[in-house]
């Protein structure tokens, strides 16, 4: 199922010329331009809209309705700039991006929603990662292009996620000009008691086609998803990819795969030459219909390695659907880095053996294209001493291992959850527990071993629940030869180090 994003960003212009020219937040800021006849405001702020002031309005009409109006030249050149600049940020999110219109990027995320916690976290996120730009923004995603554009400009949220395969009675409600139609035909609907997409969809098409020409009835059947609307990427200009086009359209899958061998051959020896690898690559298949379909795969290191690379798009082929065929197939390195020397195992170097590290990172890249990134993942080291927060997870395919482990101290291999209360027989304060009852059952300790003394982390509330401020481990074992963690809250002689509770841990 084809699901695009449309990201609307009508204050662009104002946001960019306020910050870059250090202006104050607290005075309306507009843009002016010519448009052969007068000035006209050309983009507006939240504050200047909020007194009546509009794109397109006369520009004395404007200051006369805010004497105190700021008022600089637009540069329309600039502004298509930036969002072109931004479109390329937008890759994270899909290997298809593109500007729509002269406030807008569409995406087309198609298969990517899971990449990034489903679709309200993935547009979450990039609402989030226009407020660090200092932007604001509507975003919405449809099957459509010309639907998501529509609910991104006119639907009641900031956020608008419409459900895959909704009705078409779904966008009834909204005007006219959410079609995309020039500003005298939405008029003239309105006029005619059609302002609304509802009732131009419930009207006889032939008398519409011959009022309002071929353009209207084109843009209802875009947004209603019975004519396709194909979305022209922009890549980065220094990005790696390559292309092939085809005289006949191609769908089996090993010609796929031939392609495939070809694309990656050529994008890696660019790599080659760069001293780069690639982390992130999408897989673009152009189809007859104008429509497109991507996959994406990632790597856990930088890699430059034909064989590897070709390996993980050539699984992924099975979820593309060719439709009518496929006219050109393109390969884009949307995130490479650095990929320094690796030194060959001497004693495995006849074999082209790469060592360890490079065969688990080959399998993790296996593993993730095939299982998903969400259900793969590493542990890493967390810098504290409490047992149930040394280690975090986090995706296997991310460089870097995050910190160093430490064996000090024995660990047990199994911990429980969370620390369960026991009732404990020992002599205070420094001796061992000479018997506990666990889950209503008693074990008789015959051996121990410590204590060892773990601190709380200085830097959590003392009010934390969980940030026990002194705890007293202690390793013992029962008659059977079962071996357990212990511990004991507090130190035994400072009220504030704890309530001298113990509790189980954990099992060796």
């Amino acid at each position: 199922m084809r699901r695009i994003v449309s990201l609307w960003l009508p204050f662009l212009p104002v946001e960019r010329l306020r910050r870059r020219h250090a202006l104050s937040p607290d005075r309306p800021l507009v843009t002016r331009s010519h448009d052969g006849r007068r000035q006209v405001i050309a983009a507006a702020d939240p504050a200047a809209r909020a007194q009546g002031v509009v794109p397109g309005q006369p520009l004395a009409q404007a200051q006369a309705l805010v004497p105190d109006l700021q008022v600089l030249e637009a540069q329309p050149d600039r502004d298509a700039a930036d969002l072109a600049r931004l479109a390329g940020r937008c890759l994270w999110m899909s290997p298809l991006t593109a500007p729509d219109g002269v406030d807008g990027i569409w995406i087309d995320a198609s298969g990517c929603a899971h990449l990034h916690g489903g679709e309200h976290a993935m547009l979450g996120r990039l609402l989030d990662d226009l407020g660090r730009l200092g932007l604001s923004g509507r975003v919405a995603i449809a099957d459509t292009p010309g639907a998501a554009h529509a609910l991104a400009r006119y639907g009641r949220s900031r956020r608008t996620v419409l459900p895959a395969g909704a009705p078409e009675t779904m966008f009834d409600s909204l005007p006219v000009e959410a079609l995309r139609i020039a500003g005298d035909t939405a008029d003239m609907l309105h006029r005619l008691g059609l302002g609304r997409i509802g009732a131009v969809r419930a009207a006889p098409r032939a008398p519409l086609a011959r009022r309002f020409g071929p353009l209207l009835l084109t843009r209802l059947d875009q947004m209603l998803g019975r004519v396709a609307e194909p979305i022209r990427p922009v890549l980065a200009p220094d990005i790696v990819q390559a292309r092939r086009g085809f005289v006949e359209p191609i769908s089996t899958p090993d010609a796929f795969r031939m392609v495939i061998d070809a694309l990656v051959a050529e994008v890696c020896a660019a790599l080659h030459r760069r001293g780069e690898g690639a982390r992130r690559l999408d897989l673009v298949f152009e189809r007859v219909d104008g429509t497109t379909r991507s996959v994406r795969v990632g790597t856990a290191r930088a890699v430059h390695n034909p064989a590897h690379l070709g390996r993980l798009l050539a699984e992924r082929i099975e979820s593309v659907e060719p439709g009518f065929g496929v006219e050109a197939m393109r390969l884009a390195v949307t995130a490479a880095e650095r990929c320094g020397p690796v030194q060959d195992d001497g004693a495995r170097m006849g074999s082209g053996h790469r060592g360890d590290d490079a065969d688990l990172s080959v399998l993790v890249d296996r593993l993730v294209n095939r299982l998903g990134p969400e259900r793969v993942f590493r542990l890493t080291p967390v810098a504290t001493h409490v047992p149930e927060r040394r280690q975090r997870r986090m995706p296997a395919d991310r460089a870097g291992a995050g910190g160093i482990w430490s064996a000090d101290w024995p660990r047990p291999i199994r911990l429980l959850p969370a620390p369960e209360p026991v009732r404990v027989t020992a002599l205070l304060p420094d001796h061992p527990p000479r018997a506990f009852t666990w889950r209503r059952s008693r074990h008789e300790v015959a051996r121990a071993d410590g204590p060892e003394r773990i601190l709380g982390e200085w830097w959590r509330p003392a009010t934390d629940a969980d940030n026990d401020r002194v705890r007293e481990y202690w390793i013992v074992e029962d008659r059977e030869g079962r071996r357990f963690w212990l511990f004991r809250r507090g130190d035994g002689q400072h009220a504030w180090s704890g309530d001298q509770g113990w509790f189980l841990h954990g099992f060796f």
